[in-house]
C-alpha cells in the first residue's frame, strides 16, 4: 500500500511537470485606453516571433515583468495574451569555422529549445521554415549550402527530408506545433528556385507531404509579402490553386506604413479566401512605439522613414495599430486566424556603445546580420551588418523591462476605459505665398488616447520671417507647443499659382477645351486638345496639344479668364514645344478689359525645346476683367505645323 502510494506520488509529479505552469493574466492598465474587440474568438491566435530570443538571452539580456520580477520572456507573453510563439528557421547559418551568421543563428536546435520553453507555459509553435541559410523574403531567395547544385528532383526530395527530420525533433521534444510554414515571403522563388512549377508542384509540395506525415494535425501555410499588389496576390494564389498545392492557410505580412490601408488588406485576402477555401493569417506585422534608437544600429522606421505613419510613434500609438489590425482580422477578413507580432522582443544587448554591442553581435549572432554572413550573403548581410533594427517597435524597453503596449492582446478581450488625454499632435503642413506675411494657425490637431482626433490651442516659437522668406521657396520646420506636447509646423513657401488647371491634368486625354481655359480657333487647325503625354508634358502627364497638316492653317489662342484676383502686381508665364513652324508669331499675353497690355514673345524651335515667354509685372486693379494666355500663328514649314503648351503660371510679384 505505502509503495504504490509513493509510486503514485511521483507519477502525478512527473505528470504535472510536463504539463503546462499556470499563467496570471493581466487585469487592467491605468495608462492605455484599449477598446473591446467585439466577436474576439477564443482561439484567435496572437502571436509573437521570438526567433532571437536565445541569442539575444546569450548576449546578456533579461526581460522584466510589470513588478520589475525577472522571468522567462515567454512567461510574460502568456500572461499578456500571446498564445503562439513563432520561430525562423535556418538550414545552416553558420560558416565553415562555425561562426554563426546572425538574426539569432536560427537552426532547427534554436526552434527545439524556444519550442519546449512555450510548451511549458501553453504557447503553441508556429514554424518558419525560411528554406534557405539566412533570410527569405521578396528580394531574395537563396538556397541553402548544401542544395545549391542540386537538380530540382533532388531539391525536393531533400527538402522533405530536411522538413521531415526537422519535425520530428520538435515532435520528440513534445513541441505543440500548430502550424507550418512552406517558406518564407515567398513572392519571387523560394529555396533559389524562380519558376513556379518548380516552386510549388516539386518544392512547396514536398514539404507539404513531410508535414502531413509528422503533425498531421498542423496547419500548413504559405506566406507572401506587399498586399497592396493585389493583382499580384491573386496571381500567386491562382498558381498554388493551378498546381493543386496541399495548403491550408494564405498567409500574409501586413507593415501598416508599407503595405497600403487595412481596407485593401481585407479586400484581397477575402477574395483569395472565398474563391479557393483557405484560412487566412496576418503572420507578420509591427509598429513603432518610439522614433528613437537604443542599440547604435539604425532602424528600419523613425521619424525620418519615407513611410506612411497612420498612428503617433508611443506606446498608445502601438496599441491603437495593433487594435485596429486585431479588430480587422476578427470583424473584417474572413476566414482570419489571427495575427503574430514580429520580433515584438528583439531589444539593445548592451548600453555601452556600438563597439561592445558589435562584440556582442559577432559572438552570439544577436544582431540582424553578423560579419560572418558575409560568406553567404556578401552584398547585404556581408556590407551592412550590425544590430536590431526593430528595437523601437518591441514590447520591451532597452532594459527588457515590459512596455504596457503588450497588455494589448490580453485586454482588447474585455476593453480597458480610462479618460482620454492628448497623446501626441499631429504635424500641421500649411502652404504660403512668398508674397505673402506668414500666419500660423492658432490650433493643432492633438491625437488622443482612442485614435480621435481635437483641435486644442498652440504657442509657436518665435521665427524669424525675413530669414524665412530670404531663403527662398521650401519648406522650414517651426517648433511648438501644445498643451505640453511638441508641435511641429510644416512651413512650405511657394509661388501661388492663381490660375485653375495649370498644367492641364484635370482633363482626360483628347479633351476639346482643357477645364478652366478657353480655345478661340481663329483658323481651323485639325487638331487642338489636351493630349496625355508624360514624354512630350513640361510637367505632369498631360499638356495642350495642336497639329495641323495644311500651311496657313495653325491660328488660336488659349487663354483663361482670372475672377476674384485682388489688386496688385502680378506676373504671367507660359511655356511651348514644337516643331514645323515656319513663319511664326507666338506670345504670352495679358488681356484687361479685352485689351492687351504685356506680350512676352515665344519661339517655336523643336521637340522638347520648350520656350517660355515670362511677363514679369504687371499691375491689376482688381476688379477688372482679366485674362492671360498664348496666341499661336504658325505658316507651317512644307505644311501644317505641331506643338505642345504647358505649364502656365499666374504669381504674385510683389516685393
Amino acid at each position: 500500500m505505502k509503495r504504490s502510494y509513493v509510486l503514485i506520488l511521483i507519477c502525478l509529479f512527473l505528470f504535472s511537470s510536463c504539463t503546462s505552469q499556470k499563467v496570471e493574466k493581466v487585469t487592467s492598465s491605468d495608462s492605455l485606453y484599449i477598446r473591446k474587440i467585439e466577436n474576439l474568438p477564443e482561439d484567435l491566435m496572437m502571436g509573437m516571433d521570438v526567433s532571437s530570443l536565445l541569442s539575444l538571452e546569450q548576449s546578456g539580456v533579461k526581460y522584466y515583468d510589470f513588478d520589475g520580477t525577472e522571468k522567462d520572456l515567454l512567461e510574460i507573453l502568456a500572461e499578456n495574451g500571446i498564445n503562439t510563439i513563432r520561430v525562423r528557421v535556418w538550414n545552416d547559418p553558420f560558416d565553415e569555422a562555425g561562426h554563426g551568421y546572425g538574426g539569432g543563428n536560427c537552426n532547427i536546435d534554436t526552434a527545439v529549445e524556444i519550442g519546449k520553453r512555450a510548451a511549458k507555459y501553453g504557447l503553441k509553435l508556429l514554424v518558419d521554415f525560411h528554406y534557405s541559410d539566412f533570410w527569405a523574403d521578396p528580394s531574395k531567395q537563396m538556397a541553402p549550402k548544401a542544395w545549391k547544385d542540386l537538380a530540382i528532383e533532388d531539391k525536393a526530395n531533400a527538402l522533405y527530408e530536411y522538413t521531415k527530420e526537422s519535425l520530428k525533433k520538435l515532435k520528440d521534444a513534445k513541441v505543440d506545433v500548430s502550424m507550418v510554414q512552406l517558406g518564407n515571403e515567398t513572392n519571387n522563388g523560394m529555396a533559389g528556385e524562380k519558376i513556379w512549377m518548380n516552386v510549388i508542384y516539386h518544392l512547396m509540395a514536398n514539404g507539404a507531404k513531410a508535414i502531413r506525415e509528422v503533425y498531421p494535425k498542423a496547419l500548413i501555410a504559405v506566406h507572401f509579402a506587399n498586399p497592396e499588389n493585389k493583382d499580384n496576390y491573386l496571381d500567386l494564389a491562382s498558381k498554388l490553386a493551378y498546381y493543386d498545392l496541399d495548403y491550408d492557410v494564405f498567409a500574409t505580412s501586413y507593415y501598416p506604413y508599407w503595405h497600403g490601408t487595412l481596407d485593401n488588406l481585407t479586400s484581397v485576402l477575402n477574395e483569395i479566401s472565398d474563391k479557393y477555401g483557405k484560412k487566412t493569417l496576418i503572420v507578420e506585422t509591427s509598429y513603432a512605439n518610439s522614433s528613437e534608437d537604443s542599440d547604435f544600429f539604425a532602424n528600419t522606421i523613425s521619424d525620418y522613414s519615407a513611410v506612411t505613419k497612420d498612428y503617433p510613434y508611443s506606446l498608445q500609438g502601438q496599441t491603437n495599430c495593433m487594435l485596429d489590425i486585431i479588430d480587422t482580422a476578427v470583424n473584417k477578413i474572413n476566414n482570419c486566424l489571427g495575427i503574430c507580432y514580429w520580433e515584438g522582443a528583439w531589444i539593445s544587448v548592451n548600453q555601452s556603445s556600438y563597439e561592445e554591442n558589435l562584440k556582442l553581435w559577432e559572438e552570439y549572432g544577436s544582431g540582424w546580420a553578423s560579419s560572418y554572413a558575409k560568406a553567404y550573403d556578401p552584398d547585404d548581410a556581408g556590407k551592412y551588418y550590425g544590430g536590431s533594427a526593430v528595437d523601437n517597435q518591441a514590447f520591451f524597453d532597452s532594459n527588457g523591462h515590459v512596455l504596457e503596449s503588450l497588455k494589448v492582446f490580453e485586454l482588447c478581450k474585455k476593453g480597458n476605459v480610462i479618460d482620454l488625454k492628448a497623446e501626441s499632435v499631429e504635424d500641421t503642413y500649411i502652404d504660403v505665398d512668398i508674397a505673402d506675411p506668414i500666419v500660423l494657425p492658432d490650433k493643432v490637431n492633438a491625437i488622443l488616447s482612442d485614435n480621435s482626433k481635437s483641435q486644442i490651442e498652440v504657442v509657436w516659437d518665435a521665427f524669424d520671417e525675413k530669414a524665412i522668406k530670404g531663403k527662398g521657396i521650401g519648406e522650414t520646420l517651426i517648433h511648438g507647443k501644445a498643451e505640453g506636447l511638441d508641435a511641429i509646423c510644416h512651413l512650405n513657401l511657394i509661388e501661388y499659382n492663381y490660375l485653375k488647371n495649370a498644367s492641364f491634368e484635370e482633363d482626360g486625354n483628347k479633351t476639346n477645351t482643357p477645364s478652366s481655359w478657353n480655345v478661340n480657333a481663329i483658323k481651323n487647325s485639325d487638331e487642338l486638345y489636351v493630349e496625355t503625354k508624360k514624354t512630350d508634358s513640361l510637367s505632369g502627364e498631360n499638356h495642350y496639344h495642336f497639329w495641323s497638316k495644311a500651311s496657313d492653317s495653325v491660328e488660336f489662342e488659349l487663354y483663361q479668364e482670372v475672377k476674384n484676383l485682388k489688386e496688385g502686381n502680378y506676373k504671367f508665364s507660359i511655356s511651348i514645344m514644337g516643331g514645323d513652324a515656319g513663319n511664326q508669331e507666338v506670345y504670352a499675353f495679358v488681356k484687361i478689359d479685352d485689351q492687351i497690355i504685356e506680350t512676352a514673345p515665344m519661339k517655336i524651335n523643336g521637340y522638347n525645346n520648350w520656350s517660355t515667354g515670362l511677363i514679369d509685372q504687371f499691375a491689376y486693379d482688381g476688379s477688372s476683367d482679366l485674362k492671360v494666355g498664348i496666341y499661336v500663328r504658325c505658316s507651317g514649314e512644307g505644311g501644317g505645323a505641331w506643338g505642345k503648351i504647358d505649364d502656365a503660371k499666374l504669381n504674385s510679384a510683389e516685393e
